[in-house]
């Protein structure tokens, strides 16, 4: 059993380096609403992405991230938010219901390395404490790595 401690410690450890990850880098984008609005899109019943993010959706960009998605090259401290609602077909309209969830991508090459130099968190509905992202934004980074030649981001800019 010794020659397991070394070994059940080091899992410990990393486990550890993941939570505090998890427990709260990324403060929550007060206002972002107010930021550059990206673009907005409705996931519907039938769609690849339905489970778990059927809704509608819409996309801000800080100023930094505004700036990355005209030319390319995102600057650190660049913030994109993914803000995900509920809706209601209701009188031949598509209107907002609850908040599901607020995602954040931070940018920060040193800090993020492991994750293409994005932090990656996330938000339950209207709750600027309860956090979504348990494992240090490694499942949203694998989805996002397909986007790798746009640095790992989905949405581009429109002319």
């Amino acid at each position: 059993m010794k020659s397991l401690t070394p070994f059940v410690l080091s899992l410990l450890m990393l486990a550890g380096l993941s939570n505090s990850y998890a427990a709260g880098e990324i403060p929550y984008p007060d206002g972002y609403r107010n930021w550059f609005h990206v673009k907005s899109m409705v996931i519907k019943p039938g769609h690849p992405l339905e489970n778990p993010f059927q809704g509608i959706h819409h996309v801000y960009a800080n100023a930094k991230a505004a700036s990355g998605l005209k030319n390319g090259t995102y600057a650190e401290g660049a913030i994109l938010v993914f803000d995900l609602l509920n809706y209601a077909d209701k009188d031949q309209s598509i209107q907002e219901g609850a908040r599901k969830l607020v995602g954040i991508m931070h940018k920060d090459a040193k800090k993020y390395a492991s994750t293409g130099g994005w932090g990656f968190d996330g938000f339950a509905g209207d709750s600027k404490t309860e956090r979504l992202v348990k494992d240090g934004g490694t499942s949203c980074y694998g989805c996002h790595a397909s986007e790798k030649k746009t640095d790992y981001v989905f949405s581009q800019a429109h002319n």
